[in-house]
């Protein structure tokens, strides 16, 4: 009796994939808290500011106010990155400029100009990291039902920061990790598993949203990713839920799949591939339902839908 394709653990039919309008609806307002999370230390900066100017009786006189040249900086259009190629004079010349041009024109309103500038550079800020917020949610959910399926099966963890690079044990107290956590390692009877997310995989020449490995970290750290062999499976991970991005984002993950299994294919490997998504349309699901049945996806889930998570998930820790 063939053996029974691990995807039919959750998904019945091509339809089981696709979104519903509550699920984009929940999608949208999980996005909308988010970013005003995110906002909140910027607004915090721009009170910050404003209270420290409030003394100052002209434009001018911001200039003899201590601690708050970073914020005039900001004010002016400059971000923190920026300021890094910037020399002293160019920095004065910035601010200059900003007072001549902008706050002095408005007047008595000029604390509430600088603040209104400073904010349009923050939000400029806050923008560019709102286009990997999908990213970011799908990587966390994802995350905790991992690590929460390993829990239920008495697994102990290893888990690594995103920033620091740095592997850390597993804790009882392991709240709200997955807000910086960028791998995962594990024992599947008695074997080492890693898992690393974004991840430029050397033989595919292109970065893999979600790379599982059957060694352990400083075993692959010292490969430097390159054993082919130790690749078990690789997926592509998709957290935008907005429905017109919805056939992009599969287009762009569907050429990434090919991509892997042709490098892999020519390197004698077959690792596993799947997909997860939050935004999947019709035309998506029936796509991927081919896919599966051909045995080119061996395993696919609506990041949406929670019993479809928690199977994939066990399904990755089984692995």
């Amino acid at each position: 009796m063939p053996k029974r394709p691990p995807y039919r653990n959750h998904l019945r039919s091509t339809n089981d994939l696709i979104t519903t309008y509550e699920a984009t609806r929940a999608g949208f307002v999980a996005l909308a808290l988010e970013k005003n999370r995110r906002a909140t230390p910027h607004v915090a900066e721009a009170r910050a500011l404003q209270e420290a100017t409030l003394k100052a009786k002209t434009p001018a006189d911001l200039l003899t106010i201590s601690g708050i040249e970073s914020g005039l900086l900001t004010a002016a259009g400059l971000s923190d990155k920026s300021l890094a190629h910037l020399l002293p004079e160019d920095k004065k010349e910035a601010i200059n400029g900003l007072i001549k041009n902008f706050l002095e024109p408005a007047g008595a309103k000029f604390v509430e100009e600088l603040v209104f500038r400073f904010l349009l550079t923050r939000g400029d800020t806050l923008g560019g990291s709102m286009r990997n917020l999908g990213g970011a949610l799908a990587q966390r959910k994802l995350t905790r039902s991992i690590i929460s399926a390993l829990r239920i099966a008495g697994v102990k963890y290893k888990w690594q920061h995103a920033k620091t690079k740095r592997w850390a044990d597993m804790t009882e107290e392991d709240s709200e990790i997955e807000l910086s956590l960028r791998g995962l390692s594990w024992q599947t009877q008695g074997k080492s598993r890693t898992l690393i997310y974004n991840l430029t995989v050397p033989l595919v020449k292109n970065n893999v949203d979600m790379c599982l490995f059957n060694i352990s970290p400083e075993d692959l750290e010292a490969t430097k990713y390159k054993a082919t062999k130790s690749y078990i499976a690789l997926g592509e991970l998709k957290g935008g839920i907005d429905p017109a991005g919805a056939d992009e984002h599969w287009k762009t993950a569907r050429a990434a799949l090919d991509r892997i299994r042709e490098a892999f294919s020519k390197a004698k490997h077959s690792p596993h591939t799947f997909f997860i998504g939050a935004a999947i349309e019709k035309k998506m699901a029936n796509e991927m339902w081919s896919q599966l049945k051909e045995g080119l996806l061996s395993n696919a889930a609506n990041l949406n839908e929670p019993h479809q998570i928690a199977s994939i998930s066990r399904w990755f820790c089984s692995l």
